[in-house]
């Protein structure tokens, strides 16, 4: 049986995980027979949005603390993530994704990644290990592999943005999936193009698939 390692980003698509993808991540990785274990950085999050109105909220959050929330308490601090122990990694996105595990969404080309965040994908990438990423967390790719192959949707600006970072960018449907196989890693845009759950699910139902069917 596969043990998948999960990082989630905090909770809430504007701050955190989108709460839909991490689900539906989790879910397909069960129904494919595997398991799993969440992770998070134990970090404060970069802001806390308002998710009825968005609008910046004055609390003060922990990206590892909210992340329990979707995990229903079963996460653990990313420094303690060992690739040893897993097969393969996802990270669902959310602006949680760009905003916590590093700061895209800010600085765009010129984006940094956290050290844990980078040190813990690092470590399948090295180990030659599947890893799928979803939606905006694809902006993590270019701080990991050199060259990678991948898509967040067709949005030109991310895309350029992405490519000045080193990444080769494709387009791709709300329902497919981008795989660089000499890297192992599988990318599909989920909610940067979806507009229900049943079209976010079908891209990230065949990501999970996909992840789990390499070797």
């Amino acid at each position: 049986m596969k043990k998948v390692a999960v990082i989630l980003a905090g909770s809430g698509v504007y701050d955190g995980s989108e709460i839909n993808e991490a689900i539906l991540t989790l879910l397909h990785i069960a129904k494919n027979g595997a398991t799993y274990q969440c992770f998070a950085p134990d970090i404060e999050q970069l802001h806390t949005i308002n998710h009825l109105t968005g609008e910046v909220m004055p609390d003060k959050r922990n990206v590892l603390t909210e992340a329990a929330r979707i995990a229903r308490g079963d996460i653990k601090s990313l420094i303690e993530l060992d690739v040893t122990q897993f097969d393969a990694l996802i990270v669902p996105g959310g602006f949680g994704a760009a905003k916590n595990l590093c700061d895209f969404a800010i600085k765009g080309a010129k984006a940094n990644i956290n050290q844990d965040v980078l040190n813990a994908c690092k470590s399948f990438a090295k180990a030659n290990k599947p890893a799928g990423y979803m939606c905006i967390a694809p902006t993590l790719i270019p701080f990991i592999y050199d060259n990678a192959a991948l898509t967040i949707g067709n949005d030109v600006e991310t895309a350029q943005a992405l490519s000045t970072l080193g990444a080769k960018h494709i387009d791709c449907a709300v329902d497919g999936v981008v795989i660089d196989e000499p890297n192992k890693l599988v990318t599909t845009p989920a909610y940067m193009l979806a507009e229900s759950i049943l079209e976010a699910d079908a891209g990230i139902a065949k990501l999970v698939s996909s992840v789990l069917s390499i070797n």
